[in-house]
């Protein structure tokens, strides 16, 4: 599949003009990137050995090429609740302070009421391997930093754990590693693969992309008119607190962030979504709810309420008086406020949690990923 390390092209990794270009450029018909993409982003196919669309002629060409390079299921653990998390490893080859190394990335798998009659399962997806941000909170932020995923390594994500499931994703949300803004064009492309009628074809408004606030890729998001939901992580309402628990704010200011808020707001016509990791001693006193309850009013939103899943500070959770409290100070001036609970957080699966347990420097996988891989291999369900 690879020369020398280095994977020659990648049809699952474009969209379908760049993969109708591709194709024109072998001398095939404009209808071949059709069939191709669909077979990828439709049908899952996890092997070119699916394509039976294609001459056996052009497979073999496309297989020379190393063109359908595929992620790895390293391991995967099952909460309590039935959340499971799975350790993805990328064929991609980047250099490292120790040499050569692969990406190593982890996804969520979330089941929960939704807000009809349906389940909603959720994949929450990562978009760099490690991040390149480090909030004081996130478990995420000490990992080294090997780089932004590829788009068929966000997609892989999703279209690897339906195939083994045999089930359809209902939403999907960019809150894994990963500061997704800063991964912008792939993170993009991924999203508009996903809602694509000849893909999954999910609805945009089951798409949610999170971003710690890089505010020039939020008007750029505005400006593009892009249709997906956008979620904001805020984690403390006054300006220089907010600098010692995200760095990102050290760049862009708590006060250019609300106002880019407020512009998604107005200009799209839609609800942003905040969301407030609940630390005791560092953002729930009175004057930072009086404050948040300020920015609530001057903004069309809804918060998320999450409570502290790490102890990277020493900081403590917060217990359930301490939250209903918070959240129905903020419900009583007429705020929409949720809280999101910690699914996945006895697998260490929760928010600001992901922080790869498996062992990179071992590469005999364990008895779940064995399982995981034995089952891949025996059989491919229709989704």
């Amino acid at each position: 599949m690879q020369d020398d390390g280095k994977i020659n092209y990648r049809i699952n990794d474009q969209d379908l003009e760049e993969l109708e270009s591709y194709f024109l450029g072998l001398g095939e018909k404009r209808f071949r990137a059709k069939q191709t993409f669909r077979r990828i982003h439709k049908h899952l196919a996890a092997s070119l050995d699916e394509f039976t669309e294609l001459p056996l002629a052009l497979r073999e060409q496309l297989n020379q090429q190393g063109s359908f390079p595929q992620l790895t299921i390293q391991d995967s653990s099952v909460s309590s609740n039935g959340t499971e998390k799975y350790i993805f490893e990328s064929p991609e080859e980047v250099p490292g302070r120790d040499g050569i190394r692969r990406r190593v990335f982890e996804a969520v798998w979330i089941v929960s009421d939704g807000d009809d009659i349906r389940t909603r399962k959720t994949l929450c997806i990562s978009s760099q391997a490690g991040c390149t941000l480090n909030c004081t909170f996130c478990a995420t932020g000490t990992l080294p930093f090997i780089g932004n995923l590829r788009t068929y390594e966000i997609l892989e994500q999703i279209y690897a754990i339906m195939r083994l499931r045999g089930e359809r994703i209902t939403n999907i949300v960019f809150m894994g590693m990963g500061e997704p803004f800063h991964n912008y064009d792939n993170v993009i492309r991924a999203a508009r693969i996903l809602n694509h009628p000849d893909g999954l074809h999910l609805a945009a408004r089951h798409i949610t992309i999170s971003t710690a606030g890089v505010v020039p890729s939020i008007h750029r998001f505005i400006d593009e008119k892009q249709p997906f939901n956008l979620a904001i992580s805020l984690n403390h309402p006054d300006p220089e607190r907010r600098k010692e628990l995200m760095d990102v704010t050290l760049k862009h200011s708590l006060e250019e962030l609300l106002e880019a808020a407020r512009r998604y707001t107005l200009d799209l016509k839609r609800r942003i979504t905040f969301e407030y990791i609940m630390i005791p001693g560092q953002n729930m006193g009175d004057e930072d709810l009086q404050k948040l309850i300020r920015i609530g009013r001057r903004l069309r939103c809804k918060i998320n309420l999450i409570p502290l899943n790490t102890t990277l500070q020493g900081w403590r959770p917060p217990n359930a008086s301490e939250m209903s409290r918070f959240q129905e100070s903020l419900r009583s001036q007429g705020i929409l406020a949720f809280n999101r609970g910690s699914p996945g957080k006895d697998v260490d699966g929760a928010c600001g949690m992901l922080a790869l347990r498996w062992n990179e420097g071992n590469k005999t996988p364990s008895h779940a990923a064995a399982a995981i891989q034995d089952n891949l291999e025996s059989s491919h369900t229709s989704l």
